[in-house]
């Protein structure tokens, strides 16, 4: 049974604390009441699991008042805690208008700059025109977050993005780099290649998706144009491993176990790669480079859009 009295007791004020709140503050209820638990807000946070915990032990100190209960499943928002959860998901949007206003005003080349992308462009295709930048532009440290899932310019959670995608949000700004084409590849010394090394002539997909062993993505995934081309072109008969995104299927196809999708753009720095395929039409994806119209007139972000999206455009 709930019991205010023991909520009062286990939630004791830290000496030297105020009893106000704080945007910061209530970024940690909100994450922990998102994720659902310590370590999941913790990732998102970008902190230690022992610093959520004590950030959330401090804000409950400061309330004198439980804001979630500890269950073996979860941490789940008591009803204090889902109202606090209620302000600050209210207050996110207009914290982070007023970031972008503020640093969209920012003439500086120095500062920050946190970039979002996928782990295969981070990999592949970023690496030597962020060189180019940092060497042009030394006083701007620049983060690159490289992730499957994409991350909310809108929320300040990143600067710019690049993007592989046939549709934007009509809400950023930016312009589209190139056209990204995919081929299915085998390793050069894979065991069903004859002779192996050989340079393959190109194989209509109906042979290679029926004959070959494939390394495809994770089962059921269909948010990506390549993920539902795979589900709906290759047999489950066909594959022998399954992978979390490019470079992972990468690795297994130096092995030899199978054949996968990929992006022309790693072909040309993974000399090992054969194409098996010519281009698949209809996986032919723009490459976009991308930010918030608040932010676009930032030195900084001009600067990237511009040195880092010429360079880019001259690889594709």
């Amino acid at each position: 049974m709930h019991n205010e009295k023991n909520d009062r007791q286990d939630a004791k004020p830290h000496p030297g604390l105020s009893s106000r709140l704080d945007w910061d503050d209530l970024r940690y209820v909100l994450a922990v009441a998102r994720a659902g638990s310590l370590s999941g807000a913790a990732r998102t946070m970008g902190v230690m699991h022992s610093t959520m915990l004590r950030r959330i032990d401090a804000i409950e100190g400061k309330l004198q008042v439980r804001l979630f209960e500890r269950l073996r499943t979860g941490y789940v928002a008591t009803e204090a805690g889902e109202a606090l959860w209620r302000v600050a998901e209210q207050c996110e949007p207009l914290v982070a208008e007023a970031e972008r206003r503020i640093i969209g005003g920012d003439t500086r080349l120095t500062g920050t700059l946190q970039v979002t992308t996928g782990f295969v462009v981070a990999q592949y295709l970023l690496p030597r025109p962020l060189a180019q930048f940092c060497a042009a532009y030394p006083g701007i440290e620049v983060e690159v977050q490289g992730a499957r899932e994409r991350l909310d310019l809108s929320r300040r959670e990143a600067d710019i993005a690049l993007r592989i995608s046939a549709e934007v949000p009509d809400y950023l700004v930016g312009r589209k780099l190139g056209e990204i084409r995919f081929r299915v590849y085998a390793w050069h010394d894979a065991p069903f290649l004859n002779p192996a090394g050989a340079r393959p002539a190109p194989r209509p997909i109906e042979a290679l998706v029926n004959e070959l062993p494939w390394i495809c993505f994770q089962r059921g995934a269909q948010e990506r144009m390549y993920d539902r081309w795979m589900h709906a072109n290759v047999p489950p008969s066909s594959v022998a491993v399954r992978a979390d995104h490019f470079p992972t299927a990468l690795a297994f196809m130096r092995t030899g176990i199978g054949v996968a999708l990929m992006p022309e753009f790693m072909a040309n720095e993974e000399r090992g790669l054969l194409p098996l395929s010519e281009p698949i039409d209809a996986l032919q994806t723009p490459l976009w480079i991308l930010t918030h119209p608040d932010l676009r007139h930032t030195a900084r972000v001009r600067a990237f859009m511009h040195t880092v999206g010429d360079a880019l455009q001259t690889l594709l």
